[in-house]
């Protein structure tokens, strides 16, 4: 039990707009660790609300975000970046005086300036991004155990009230992750190396193989080896919330592209030169950086029930195929 059961629930309501693997595996947690009197979840498509109402992920279940807000202390954004705006000016009206305003998504600059001035006065907008996910989506895909053991950075603007901060990141310390805030722009810099990037490289890849011809493309299907695997499971993730994911931090992920392109036309002109000794030191520094990873407890899946977490026998999770952010 934890400490906000024991003293009762950290939020009166919880309103989740969105209850897809982000959404639902925090209903999961909220759920298991006594977080809210009750959770309202809000999705455009009812077979959604359906599974919501069979897995019993929430206390009520809604299509319209005005009715699913009213009486919330606390409103989380899990949809794609590019609906925030207009769903805050659906809720706008509804929200109560009070009530903390907080969301998910992996660009923090755009989710300021979209969310922000569409929020009433007395209302308290807190950015968060929990770094967790896998390339699974809907509500069936949620679990409790996500967010454990990993970061959730909040990029609250100038001047936020620290008490609405500090329930956000009671929140997600109850939910086992590790909080730390940022400065929007620092965020989605640091973002688009760390995820951005590397979703557009799998996106691009798995798209060079599937315009190969017939016979090749199937061989390279057939004889698919671990790192080809790795990318077309993270290219699985889904395609409208990372269409806006680019779009929205356009300019960092273009910065980190170039510096990108950069590199690999240098990695290009060493291997045409037969440059062994460039090859091989670039190997070696980036292994390293491998090392770093694991060391920060920050490799293997995002899934605390994975083996290595619950004492069971079972693959090396640093090495095993198992779903990325």
């Amino acid at each position: 039990m934890t400490e906000a059961s024991q003293e009762g629930p950290l939020f009166e309501r919880v309103a989740l707009i969105g209850i897809g693997l982000i959404g639902s595996s925090l209903a999961r947690a909220i759920k298991r660790h006594g977080l809210a009197g009750s959770i309202a979840a809000c999705a455009r498509s009812e077979s959604t609300l359906e599974a919501v109402r069979r897995l019993e992920l929430a206390d009520s279940c809604h299509r319209d975000v005005g009715e699913a807000v009213e009486g919330a202390d606390l409103v989380v954004l899990a949809t794609p970046i590019g609906t925030y705006g207009g769903l805050a000016q659906a809720m706008a009206p509804r929200l109560r005086e009070g009530a903390i305003v907080t969301d998910v998504g992996s660009v923090k600059q755009a989710t300021i300036r979209d969310v922000g001035p569409e929020l009433p006065e007395g209302v308290v907008f807190v950015p968060g991004h929990p770094i967790a996910g896998t390339e699974h989506s809907g509500p069936e895909a949620g679990f409790a155990e996500l967010f454990e053991d990993r970061w959730c950075v909040l990029t609250p603007p100038p001047g936020t009230p620290e008490p609405a901060v500090e329930k956000v990141r009671q929140l997600w310390e109850a939910c086992g992750s590790m909080v730390t805030e940022m400065a929007a722009g620092d965020h989605d810099k640091v973002l688009a190396m760390t995820s951005h990037l590397p979703h557009l490289i799998a996106y691009t890849i798995v798209g060079t193989a599937s315009d190969l011809e017939g016979h090749t493309k199937a061989d390279v299907i057939k004889f698919s080896a671990g790192g080809f695997r790795d990318f077309t499971r993270i290219a699985a993730s889904d395609p409208v919330m990372w269409r806006d994911v680019f779009l929205n931090n356009r300019e960092a992920v273009l910065e980190i592209l170039q510096r990108f392109s950069e590199d690999l036309t240098a990695l290009q002109r060493a291997i045409r030169w037969g440059e062994s000794e460039t090859l091989e030191n670039l190997f070696r520094r980036t292994r390293a950086i491998r090392g770093d990873i694991v060391e920060a407890h920050q490799a293997g899946t995002f899934d605390a029930r994975e083996p290595a977490k619950s004492g069971l026998s079972g693959p090396d999770p640093d090495t095993a195929d198992h779903p990325a952010e």
